[in-house]
C-alpha cells in the first residue's frame, strides 16, 4: 500500500479545487458576456432597451477582467504548469520556469484583480449620477487607477537590481525551487511580500471609496430589492477583500511545499473569487435580467427619469 504523504494530498485536493473553481467562474462569466450581447443586439430594434444598454462596454469590461484574472490564477499551479505548459517548452530552465510566477503575482494583483474591483466601482459611481459617461471613460478610469499599481509591482518583481537590497528573502521572492520525494526539482510560486503589502494599500483605498459610493447609493435608493442587492454586493466586498489581505501577508509564515501555505494560498484565491462570481451577478446578470423585464413595457421618457433608469440598471 502506497503512502501518500499529507502535504502532497493536502496539495493535489486544494489544487483540483481551485481547477474546479475556476472553470465554474469561466462558465458564470461566458453567461455573463451571453447576457450583455443578448442586451446589446436586442436593444438595436427595440427603442425602449437603449437607454439600459448604455452600459454594456462597462459591464463587458468587467466580465474580462474577470476571465483574464481566473486564467492567471492557473499560472499559479504548479501541477497546471507541468502538465499543461512545459510539455509544450521543453527548454525551458528552472530560472525561465520561474517567470510564469512572476507573470501570475505581476498581472493578478497588479491588474486583472485591481482591474475589476475598479470596473465594479466604476458602475457603482455612475449608477448615482443623472448622466452616464460614455463606456471610454470606464476604461481610462479602469487604466489611470490600475497603472501605479501595475507598475509598482512590475518593478518590484521583474527589476533585477531590488535583488541587492537588504530586504529579507520574504520581501521580493515569488518562486522557490523545491525538490519533490522522487527527485525532481519543481519551482513553486510564492507571494512576496512587497506585492503583498502594495496590493494591499490598494485594497484599503478602495474599501473607503468603495464604502463610501455604496453609501451614497443606498441613501438614494428606496426600491427594497435594489437595497438588498447593494448590501450583498457591499458586504461580500468589504468582508471577502480584507480576508484576501490578511491571506496574503500571513501566507508569508511558511514556505510553498508546507501544508499551511497551501491552504492560506487557496483562500486567497477563494476570497477573490467570491467577490469576482458575487459582481458578475449582482452587476452582470440580475440588471441585465431586470432590464430585459423592464424594457417590454416601460420606457423613461425625459432627462428626469435618468437617475431612476441607472438605478435599476444596477
Amino acid at each position: 500500500m502506497v503512502n501518500i504523504p499529507p502535504s502532497v494530498l493536502l496539495d493535489s485536493i486544494l489544487d483540483s479545487a481551485t481547477l474546479c473553481c475556476i472553470s465554474s467562474l469561466l462558465l458564470l462569466s461566458l453567461i455573463s458576456l451571453a447576457f450583455v450581447f443578448h442586451l446589446r443586439f436586442k436593444s438595436r430594434d427595440a427603442r425602449k432597451l437603449q437607454s439600459f444598454n448604455s452600459l454594456w462596454t462597462v459591464r463587458f469590461l468587467l466580465v474580462t477582467f474577470i476571465i483574464l484574472w481566473a486564467f492567471s490564477e492557473l499560472l499559479r499551479l504548479s501541477f497546471f504548469r507541468r502538465k499543461y505548459l512545459f510539455p509544450f517548452l521543453p527548454s525551458l530552465t528552472l530560472k525561465q520556469q520561474a517567470n510564469f510566477c512572476k507573470v501570475h503575482v505581476v498581472f493578478s494583483f497588479g491588474f486583472f484583480e485591481p482591474g475589476f474591483l475598479v470596473t465594479q466601482l466604476f458602475l457603482v459611481n455612475v449608477s448615482i449620477k443623472k448622466r452616464t459617461p460614455h463606456g471610454c471613460w470606464a476604461v481610462v478610469f479602469v487604466l489611470a487607477t490600475c497603472f501605479p499599481v501595475l507598475f509598482m509591482q512590475v518593478l518590484l518583481v521583474f527589476f533585477s537590481g531590488l535583488d541587492q537590497l537588504p530586504l529579507a528573502d520574504v520581501f521580493l521572492r515569488s518562486s522557490k525551487i523545491w525538490r519533490n520525494d522522487i527527485g525532481d526539482e519543481v519551482v513553486l510560486c510564492v507571494y512576496p511580500l512587497m506585492s503583498s503589502i502594495i496590493f494591499g494599500s490598494f485594497g484599503i483605498w478602495y474599501l473607503i471609496v468603495f464604502a463610501l459610493s455604496c453609501f451614497k447609493m443606498v441613501t438614494l435608493v428606496i426600491n427594497k430589492g435594489l437595497r438588498i442587492r447593494i448590501y450583498g454586493l457591499a458586504f461580500t466586498v468589504l468582508i471577502m477583500l480584507p480576508l484576501e489581505i490578511i491571506f496574503l501577508v500571513l501566507s508569508i509564515i511558511w514556505g510553498p511545499e508546507e501544508m499551511p501555505y497551501s491552504a492560506f494560498a487557496f483562500l486567497v484565491f477563494a476570497t477573490t473569487l467570491v467577490i469576482a462570481a458575487m459582481g458578475e451577478g449582482i452587476m452582470v446578470i440580475k440588471p441585465i435580467v431586470d432590464s430585459l423585464a423592464a424594457g417590454e413595457d416601460k420606457v423613461f421618457p425625459s432627462p428626469s427619469d435618468r437617475l431612476s433608469s441607472e438605478m435599476e440598471k444596477l
